[in-house]
């Protein structure tokens, strides 16, 4: 059976830990931060859309190249909408699907465990940096 027909048929569904398993690929696209925030910024917009610009100025530090990617991945899967207004320069608008806005709520969940975790996970990197290593020089992240 190929993958594609493995796809179709959900027959590859469930094996989270073979490196072909559709869903661990869909996972991999949709857990990166650009894809949390572009989701929300879209669901907090729903059901209007959003301009290319607007998108970018609410997600402070993503390049124009990642969002662009970013985008095109969320539109591939059906979580997005994209129209173009033919204009000079055209104006690009987005907006999320029932499928992307369905996405929102367990993104909303993950987002609010890091709040309520954070603070305890940075005390917690903290110890682990200053502990020495096994030739007694501290760990501490790497740049």
């Amino acid at each position: 059976m190929t993958t594609r027909t493995a796809r179709a048929t959900g027959a590859a569904r469930g094996d989270l830990f073979s490196p072909t398993c559709p869903t661990r690929q869909l996972l991999d696209r949709i857990g990166t931060k650009w894809t949390s925030m572009a989701i929300k910024v879209l669901a907090d917009a729903a059901p209007q859309e959003v301009r290319f610009a607007e998108l970018r100025r609410r997600m402070p530090g993503v390049s124009q190249k990642m969002l662009s990617v970013t985008l095109h991945s969320l539109t591939r899967d059906g979580l997005v909408t994209r129209r173009v207004e033919p204009t000079v320069p055209p104006r690009v608008h987005y907006r999320l699907t029932e499928l992307g806005l369905s996405l929102e709520i367990p993104l909303a969940a993950v987002r609010a465990w890091a709040e309520r975790h954070m603070a305890e996970i940075d005390r917690i990197n903290a110890i682990n940096d200053a502990r020495p290593d096994s030739d007694g020089a501290a760990r501490g992240r790497s740049s």
